[in-house]
């Protein structure tokens, strides 16, 4: 059996085995990698991965296969198969070679244009939310993650022992251990464990924020160990090593995400966009700085927030500019 499919508006012969689904899905990598891949690649993409839960498979395999770069180049030439070309001349070698050269530098996120789709890491991820959405994940009978939106999770390992990786966004984990091994998340380049409370643990751009909601965690950055108790939060990043803990300040606005709100108390209006965008379809923009610093006091439905642009026009008599995409400009 074949089907016509096409990666970036190339049309191939699509095999039906589990090889030919591969070999597609690494064509789709390839392309993702190459920077130059659009919303109606994104959009195509997605649809490709619909096709099937042999689609999705394929595709998961083919974006781990990057992810796990000191196997990946091997594995392809192993494959030996012929490179395959698209219209921007994205080939498979091209794939190996850019995947080689990431790997001086450690993990590597692609990040599309203005975040209008996933980045290839959040593909790859086991579990994922779309704008706006939420998950429960019982991972073990004691191991239990919520999920925010555009939050995207990988897990190693299964049982009574998983190993979670939260590759972007926020989540609240539960861990109640019976085992002496404690629970492990991975985040950006350092790890928080806990073998019984509940912690939550936001990962935006490489900045982490780890807050213990209750029990005791460890968190570990940099060759550094840090342990914080319930209404303790501490943060780090690649450039900024961990500080002290410092109590939560305000624990109705952190944990307001679970009752689907946002609570903002003086905050820069540019700062609140940030955070809206992750939940609202397309990208707002602002492109004035002065406007970018008014503040912001209100709460906001996360399920309700097509208005906020009316909201904010009205507000602040700022100009708007609809663009294709669903990108909105405000000055």
């Amino acid at each position: 059996m074949h089907r016509s499919s096409s990666v970036g508006c190339a049309q191939v012969t699509e095999s039906g085995d589990d090889n030919g689904l591969l070999d597609r899905a690494i064509d789709w990598v390839a392309l993702l990698r190459s920077g130059r891949a659009t919303v109606g690649d994104a959009d195509e993409l997605q649809r490709w991965r619909a096709l099937s839960p042999a689609h999705e498979a394929a595709f998961r395999q083919a974006a781990r296969l990057y992810r796990d770069l000191g196997t990946m180049g091997a594995e392809l030439e192993r494959r030996k198969v012929r490179p395959f070309v698209t219209r921007r001349a994205v080939t498979r070698r091209a794939l190996i070679g850019g995947a080689m050269a990431a790997s001086v530098a450690g993990y590597m996120v692609v990040k599309p244009p203005l975040e209008l789709w996933p980045s290839l890491a959040e593909m790859s991820a086991d579990y994922r939310t779309a704008k706006g959405e939420q998950l429960d994940v019982a991972l073990a009978d004691n191991v239990s993650l919520k999920l925010n939106t555009q939050t995207s999770v990988a897990v190693r390992g299964s049982g009574i022992n998983p190993r979670i990786e939260l590759i972007s966004g926020e989540a609240a984990i539960s861990a109640r251990r019976s085992v002496s091994e404690p629970l492990v998340v991975i985040a950006a380049d350092g790890q928080i464990a806990s073998s019984a409370g509940e912690v939550n643990i936001r990962c935006i751009d490489g900045v982490v924020l780890a807050v213990c909601i209750q029990g005791s965690i460890i968190v570990s950055h940099g060759g550094r160990s840090i342990e914080l108790t319930s209404g303790q939060q501490i943060a780090y990043s690649a450039s900024e090593p961990l500080g002290k803990p410092v109590p939560v300040a305000d624990s109705e606005t952190l944990s307001a995400w679970r009752e689907k709100l946002l609570i903002f108390k003086d905050k820069p209006l540019a700062t609140v966009v940030s955070e809206i965008n992750r939940y609202r379809p397309g990208k707002i923009v602002v492109t004035n700085s002065d406007l970018g610093q008014r503040l912001v006091n209100g709460t906001f439905h996360t399920d309700q927030l097509d208005d906020f642009v009316a909201q904010v026009r009205q507000l602040y008599a700022v100009k708007v500019r609809a663009l294709p995409g669903g990108v909105v400009l405000l000055s």
